[in-house]
Order: C-alpha cells, then sequence, then structure tokens
C-alpha cells in the first residue's frame, strides 16, 4: 500500500512573503523531494514566474483563490500528484492571498491519499497593523492567523514583542519571527491542530492583469508607481523598460522593484471590489 503524502498549506494575506519563503526552502539542502501547487488570483500565474524550480516540480493553478474555486481545478491538480508513479516526499500548496486554508485543509483531509502537515500562515510586520484595523480586510486576515498550526512574522529584522503579543491574543499558535534558521525542520515537525476549525467567507475582490511587449521609460515606471490608486493594494510582476527591466512589487504603501532582464511586461493587480475596480486599474495604467 502506498504511503500517504504529506499536505502543507502556506497561507498569509497578499504580499505577505510565501513565494519567498517557498524558494527559500526549495534552495535548501534538506533532501526532501518537494511538489508546489502554485495558486495566483487572475490569469497570468506571476507566483509560479517567480519560483525558482528544479525540474517539474510546480503546478500552476490560476483560476484565482483556490477556497472559492475547491471543485475541479484543485482536485485534478492534486490527482495529477497523486497518480505519478514517482511521488514526491511532500506537498506544499501555495494559497493565494486571499485564500481560506482552512478550506484548503479540510479538502486535504477529505483526501484518503494525503496526510495533513498542518497550514502555516505568514504575517507582514510592515502592514499588519492596518489590515488589522481595517474593518473590511481584518476578518480575512484573523481568519488565516487563527487557522494556522505555525504564524510567522515576516519582513521584520526584531522580535516585535507587542506585535507577538497582539497575535498570541488572535489565537495564533506559538507566533514566531521568521529568521535565517534552515526552514525545513521548523515547517515539516508541526503537530497539526485538530479537525474541525471553521471556515469563512471573504470579501469581493478586483483582479486585473496586464500583458504585452510595451516599453516604459524607467522614471515614467516610477512616477506610475508613486501614482497609483489607492484602492490597489496589491502589484507584482515584471514591467520592461528602456534600461532592460524590473521585477515589481506593491503591498500597500510599500514598493520595491529589483533589476532583472524581461521580454515582456506582465503584472497582475489586486485589490477589494468595494475600493477598486478593474475598469480603474486598467484607466491609471493606460494613463
Amino acid at each position: 500500500m502506498t504511503a500517504s503524502l504529506p499536505l502543507t498549506i502556506v497561507s498569509g494575506y497578499l504580499g505577505a512573503g510565501k513565494t519567498t519563503l517557498i524558494n527559500r526552502l526549495l534552495a535548501e539542502d534538506h533532501g526532501i523531494r518537494l511538489m508546489v501547487i502554485v495558486n495566483d488570483f487572475g490569469a497570468i500565474n506571476i507566483d509560479k514566474a517567480l519560483i525558482k524550480t528544479r525540474g517539474d516540480d510546480t503546478i500552476a493553478l490560476t483560476n484565482g483563490c483556490v477556497c472559492c474555486t475547491m471543485g475541479t481545478d484543485l482536485t485534478m491538480a492534486l490527482n495529477d500528484v497523486l497518480d505519478r508513479d514517482d511521488r514526491p516526499d511532500h506537498l506544499i500548496i501555495e494559497a493565494s492571498g486571499i485564500a481560506d486554508p482552512a478550506a484548503i485543509a479540510s479538502a486535504a483531509i477529505a483526501e484518503p491519499e494525503l496526510s495533513y502537515a498542518g497550514i502555516i500562515t505568514l504575517v507582514d510586520a510592515q502592514n499588519i497593523e492596518g489590515l488589522l484595523n481595517d474593518h473590511l480586510i481584518a476578518p480575512q486576515v484573523t481568519q488565516q492567523i487563527s487557522a494556522a498550526d505555525l504564524v510567522l512574522l515576516t519582513k521584520t529584522d526584531a522580535a516585535a514583542p507587542a506585535l507577538l503579543d497582539r497575535l498570541a491574543t488572535m489565537r495564533a499558535r506559538s507566533p514566531a519571527v521568521l529568521d535565517d534558521t534552515p526552514l525545513a525542520p521548523l515547517l515539516f515537525d508541526i503537530v497539526p491542530l485538530p479537525q474541525g476549525r471553521s471556515t469563512a467567507p471573504h470579501p469581493a475582490y478586483a483582479n486585473w492583469q496586464h500583458d504585452s511587449d510595451m516599453v516604459l521609460d524607467r522614471r515614467a515606471m516610477g512616477d506610475k508607481l508613486a501614482n497609483r490608486p489607492h484602492g490597489l493594494y496589491r502589484l507584482k510582476g515584471f514591467i520592461q523598460t528602456d534600461d532592460g527591466g524590473y521585477e515589481v512589487h506593491v503591498v500597500g504603501q510599500f514598493v520595491k522593484a529589483k533589476r532583472v532582464q524581461t521580454d515582456r511586461t506582465t503584472l497582475v493587480g489586486l485589490g477589494p471590489a468595494a475600493r477598486i475596480s478593474r475598469d480603474e486599474i486598467e484607466t491609471w495604467w493606460c494613463a
């Protein structure tokens, strides 16, 4: 009889650092054969492009939030993995930033050939206070935190005791700061919480994508990003510029651009539908 395949879910709100964590894990010398199912919101799966794969070790789902499309696509992806003659040692689902990890865990627990190995939720220290004070977003972020078997604080070099204390009051399980120690022992030695945690709906999101061969002046790119619409919380992808190109990440009020070589401009944008529409994002980008 084939042994069940352990499944770990990596969760966290938009821009919390999920792809960065998975890239670190793939680069470690732990000897574990990993398979990653990458779920991104929008027709262009930017996260899959950002993950440094080693062979055929990623499956892309580009239909949006896994917890809202729990049917055919996720089932097909799981069957793809389970039907392989040479199964991986461990399966990871990188959930989209708006997904409810408890709903994904419920699907994993129902599959007899999978063994649930826990939810890891990343918390963005730079933006979490604003998210928890936002009446529209806070219930969703709180759900991701309370559903986790392990909560890791990202984007901070300090212990952040006040923030860790606040997370503990939100039923966060043993919240800790993500540091430079090896990830595999931390992530794969989790004792999952008992089954039966509740799931929760989230607000509607407007999503936008762009894929073209357009070339921007580097200064024009900077001006455009600085004057983005307020409701556009997350923007990520690649922008082709007159001096090569940039990998761009916008999370809330923070913007990060890193020099890369790219021959296309491919972007995905996301924000609460109550605050922005796809047409408004398109109008901003085309201005």
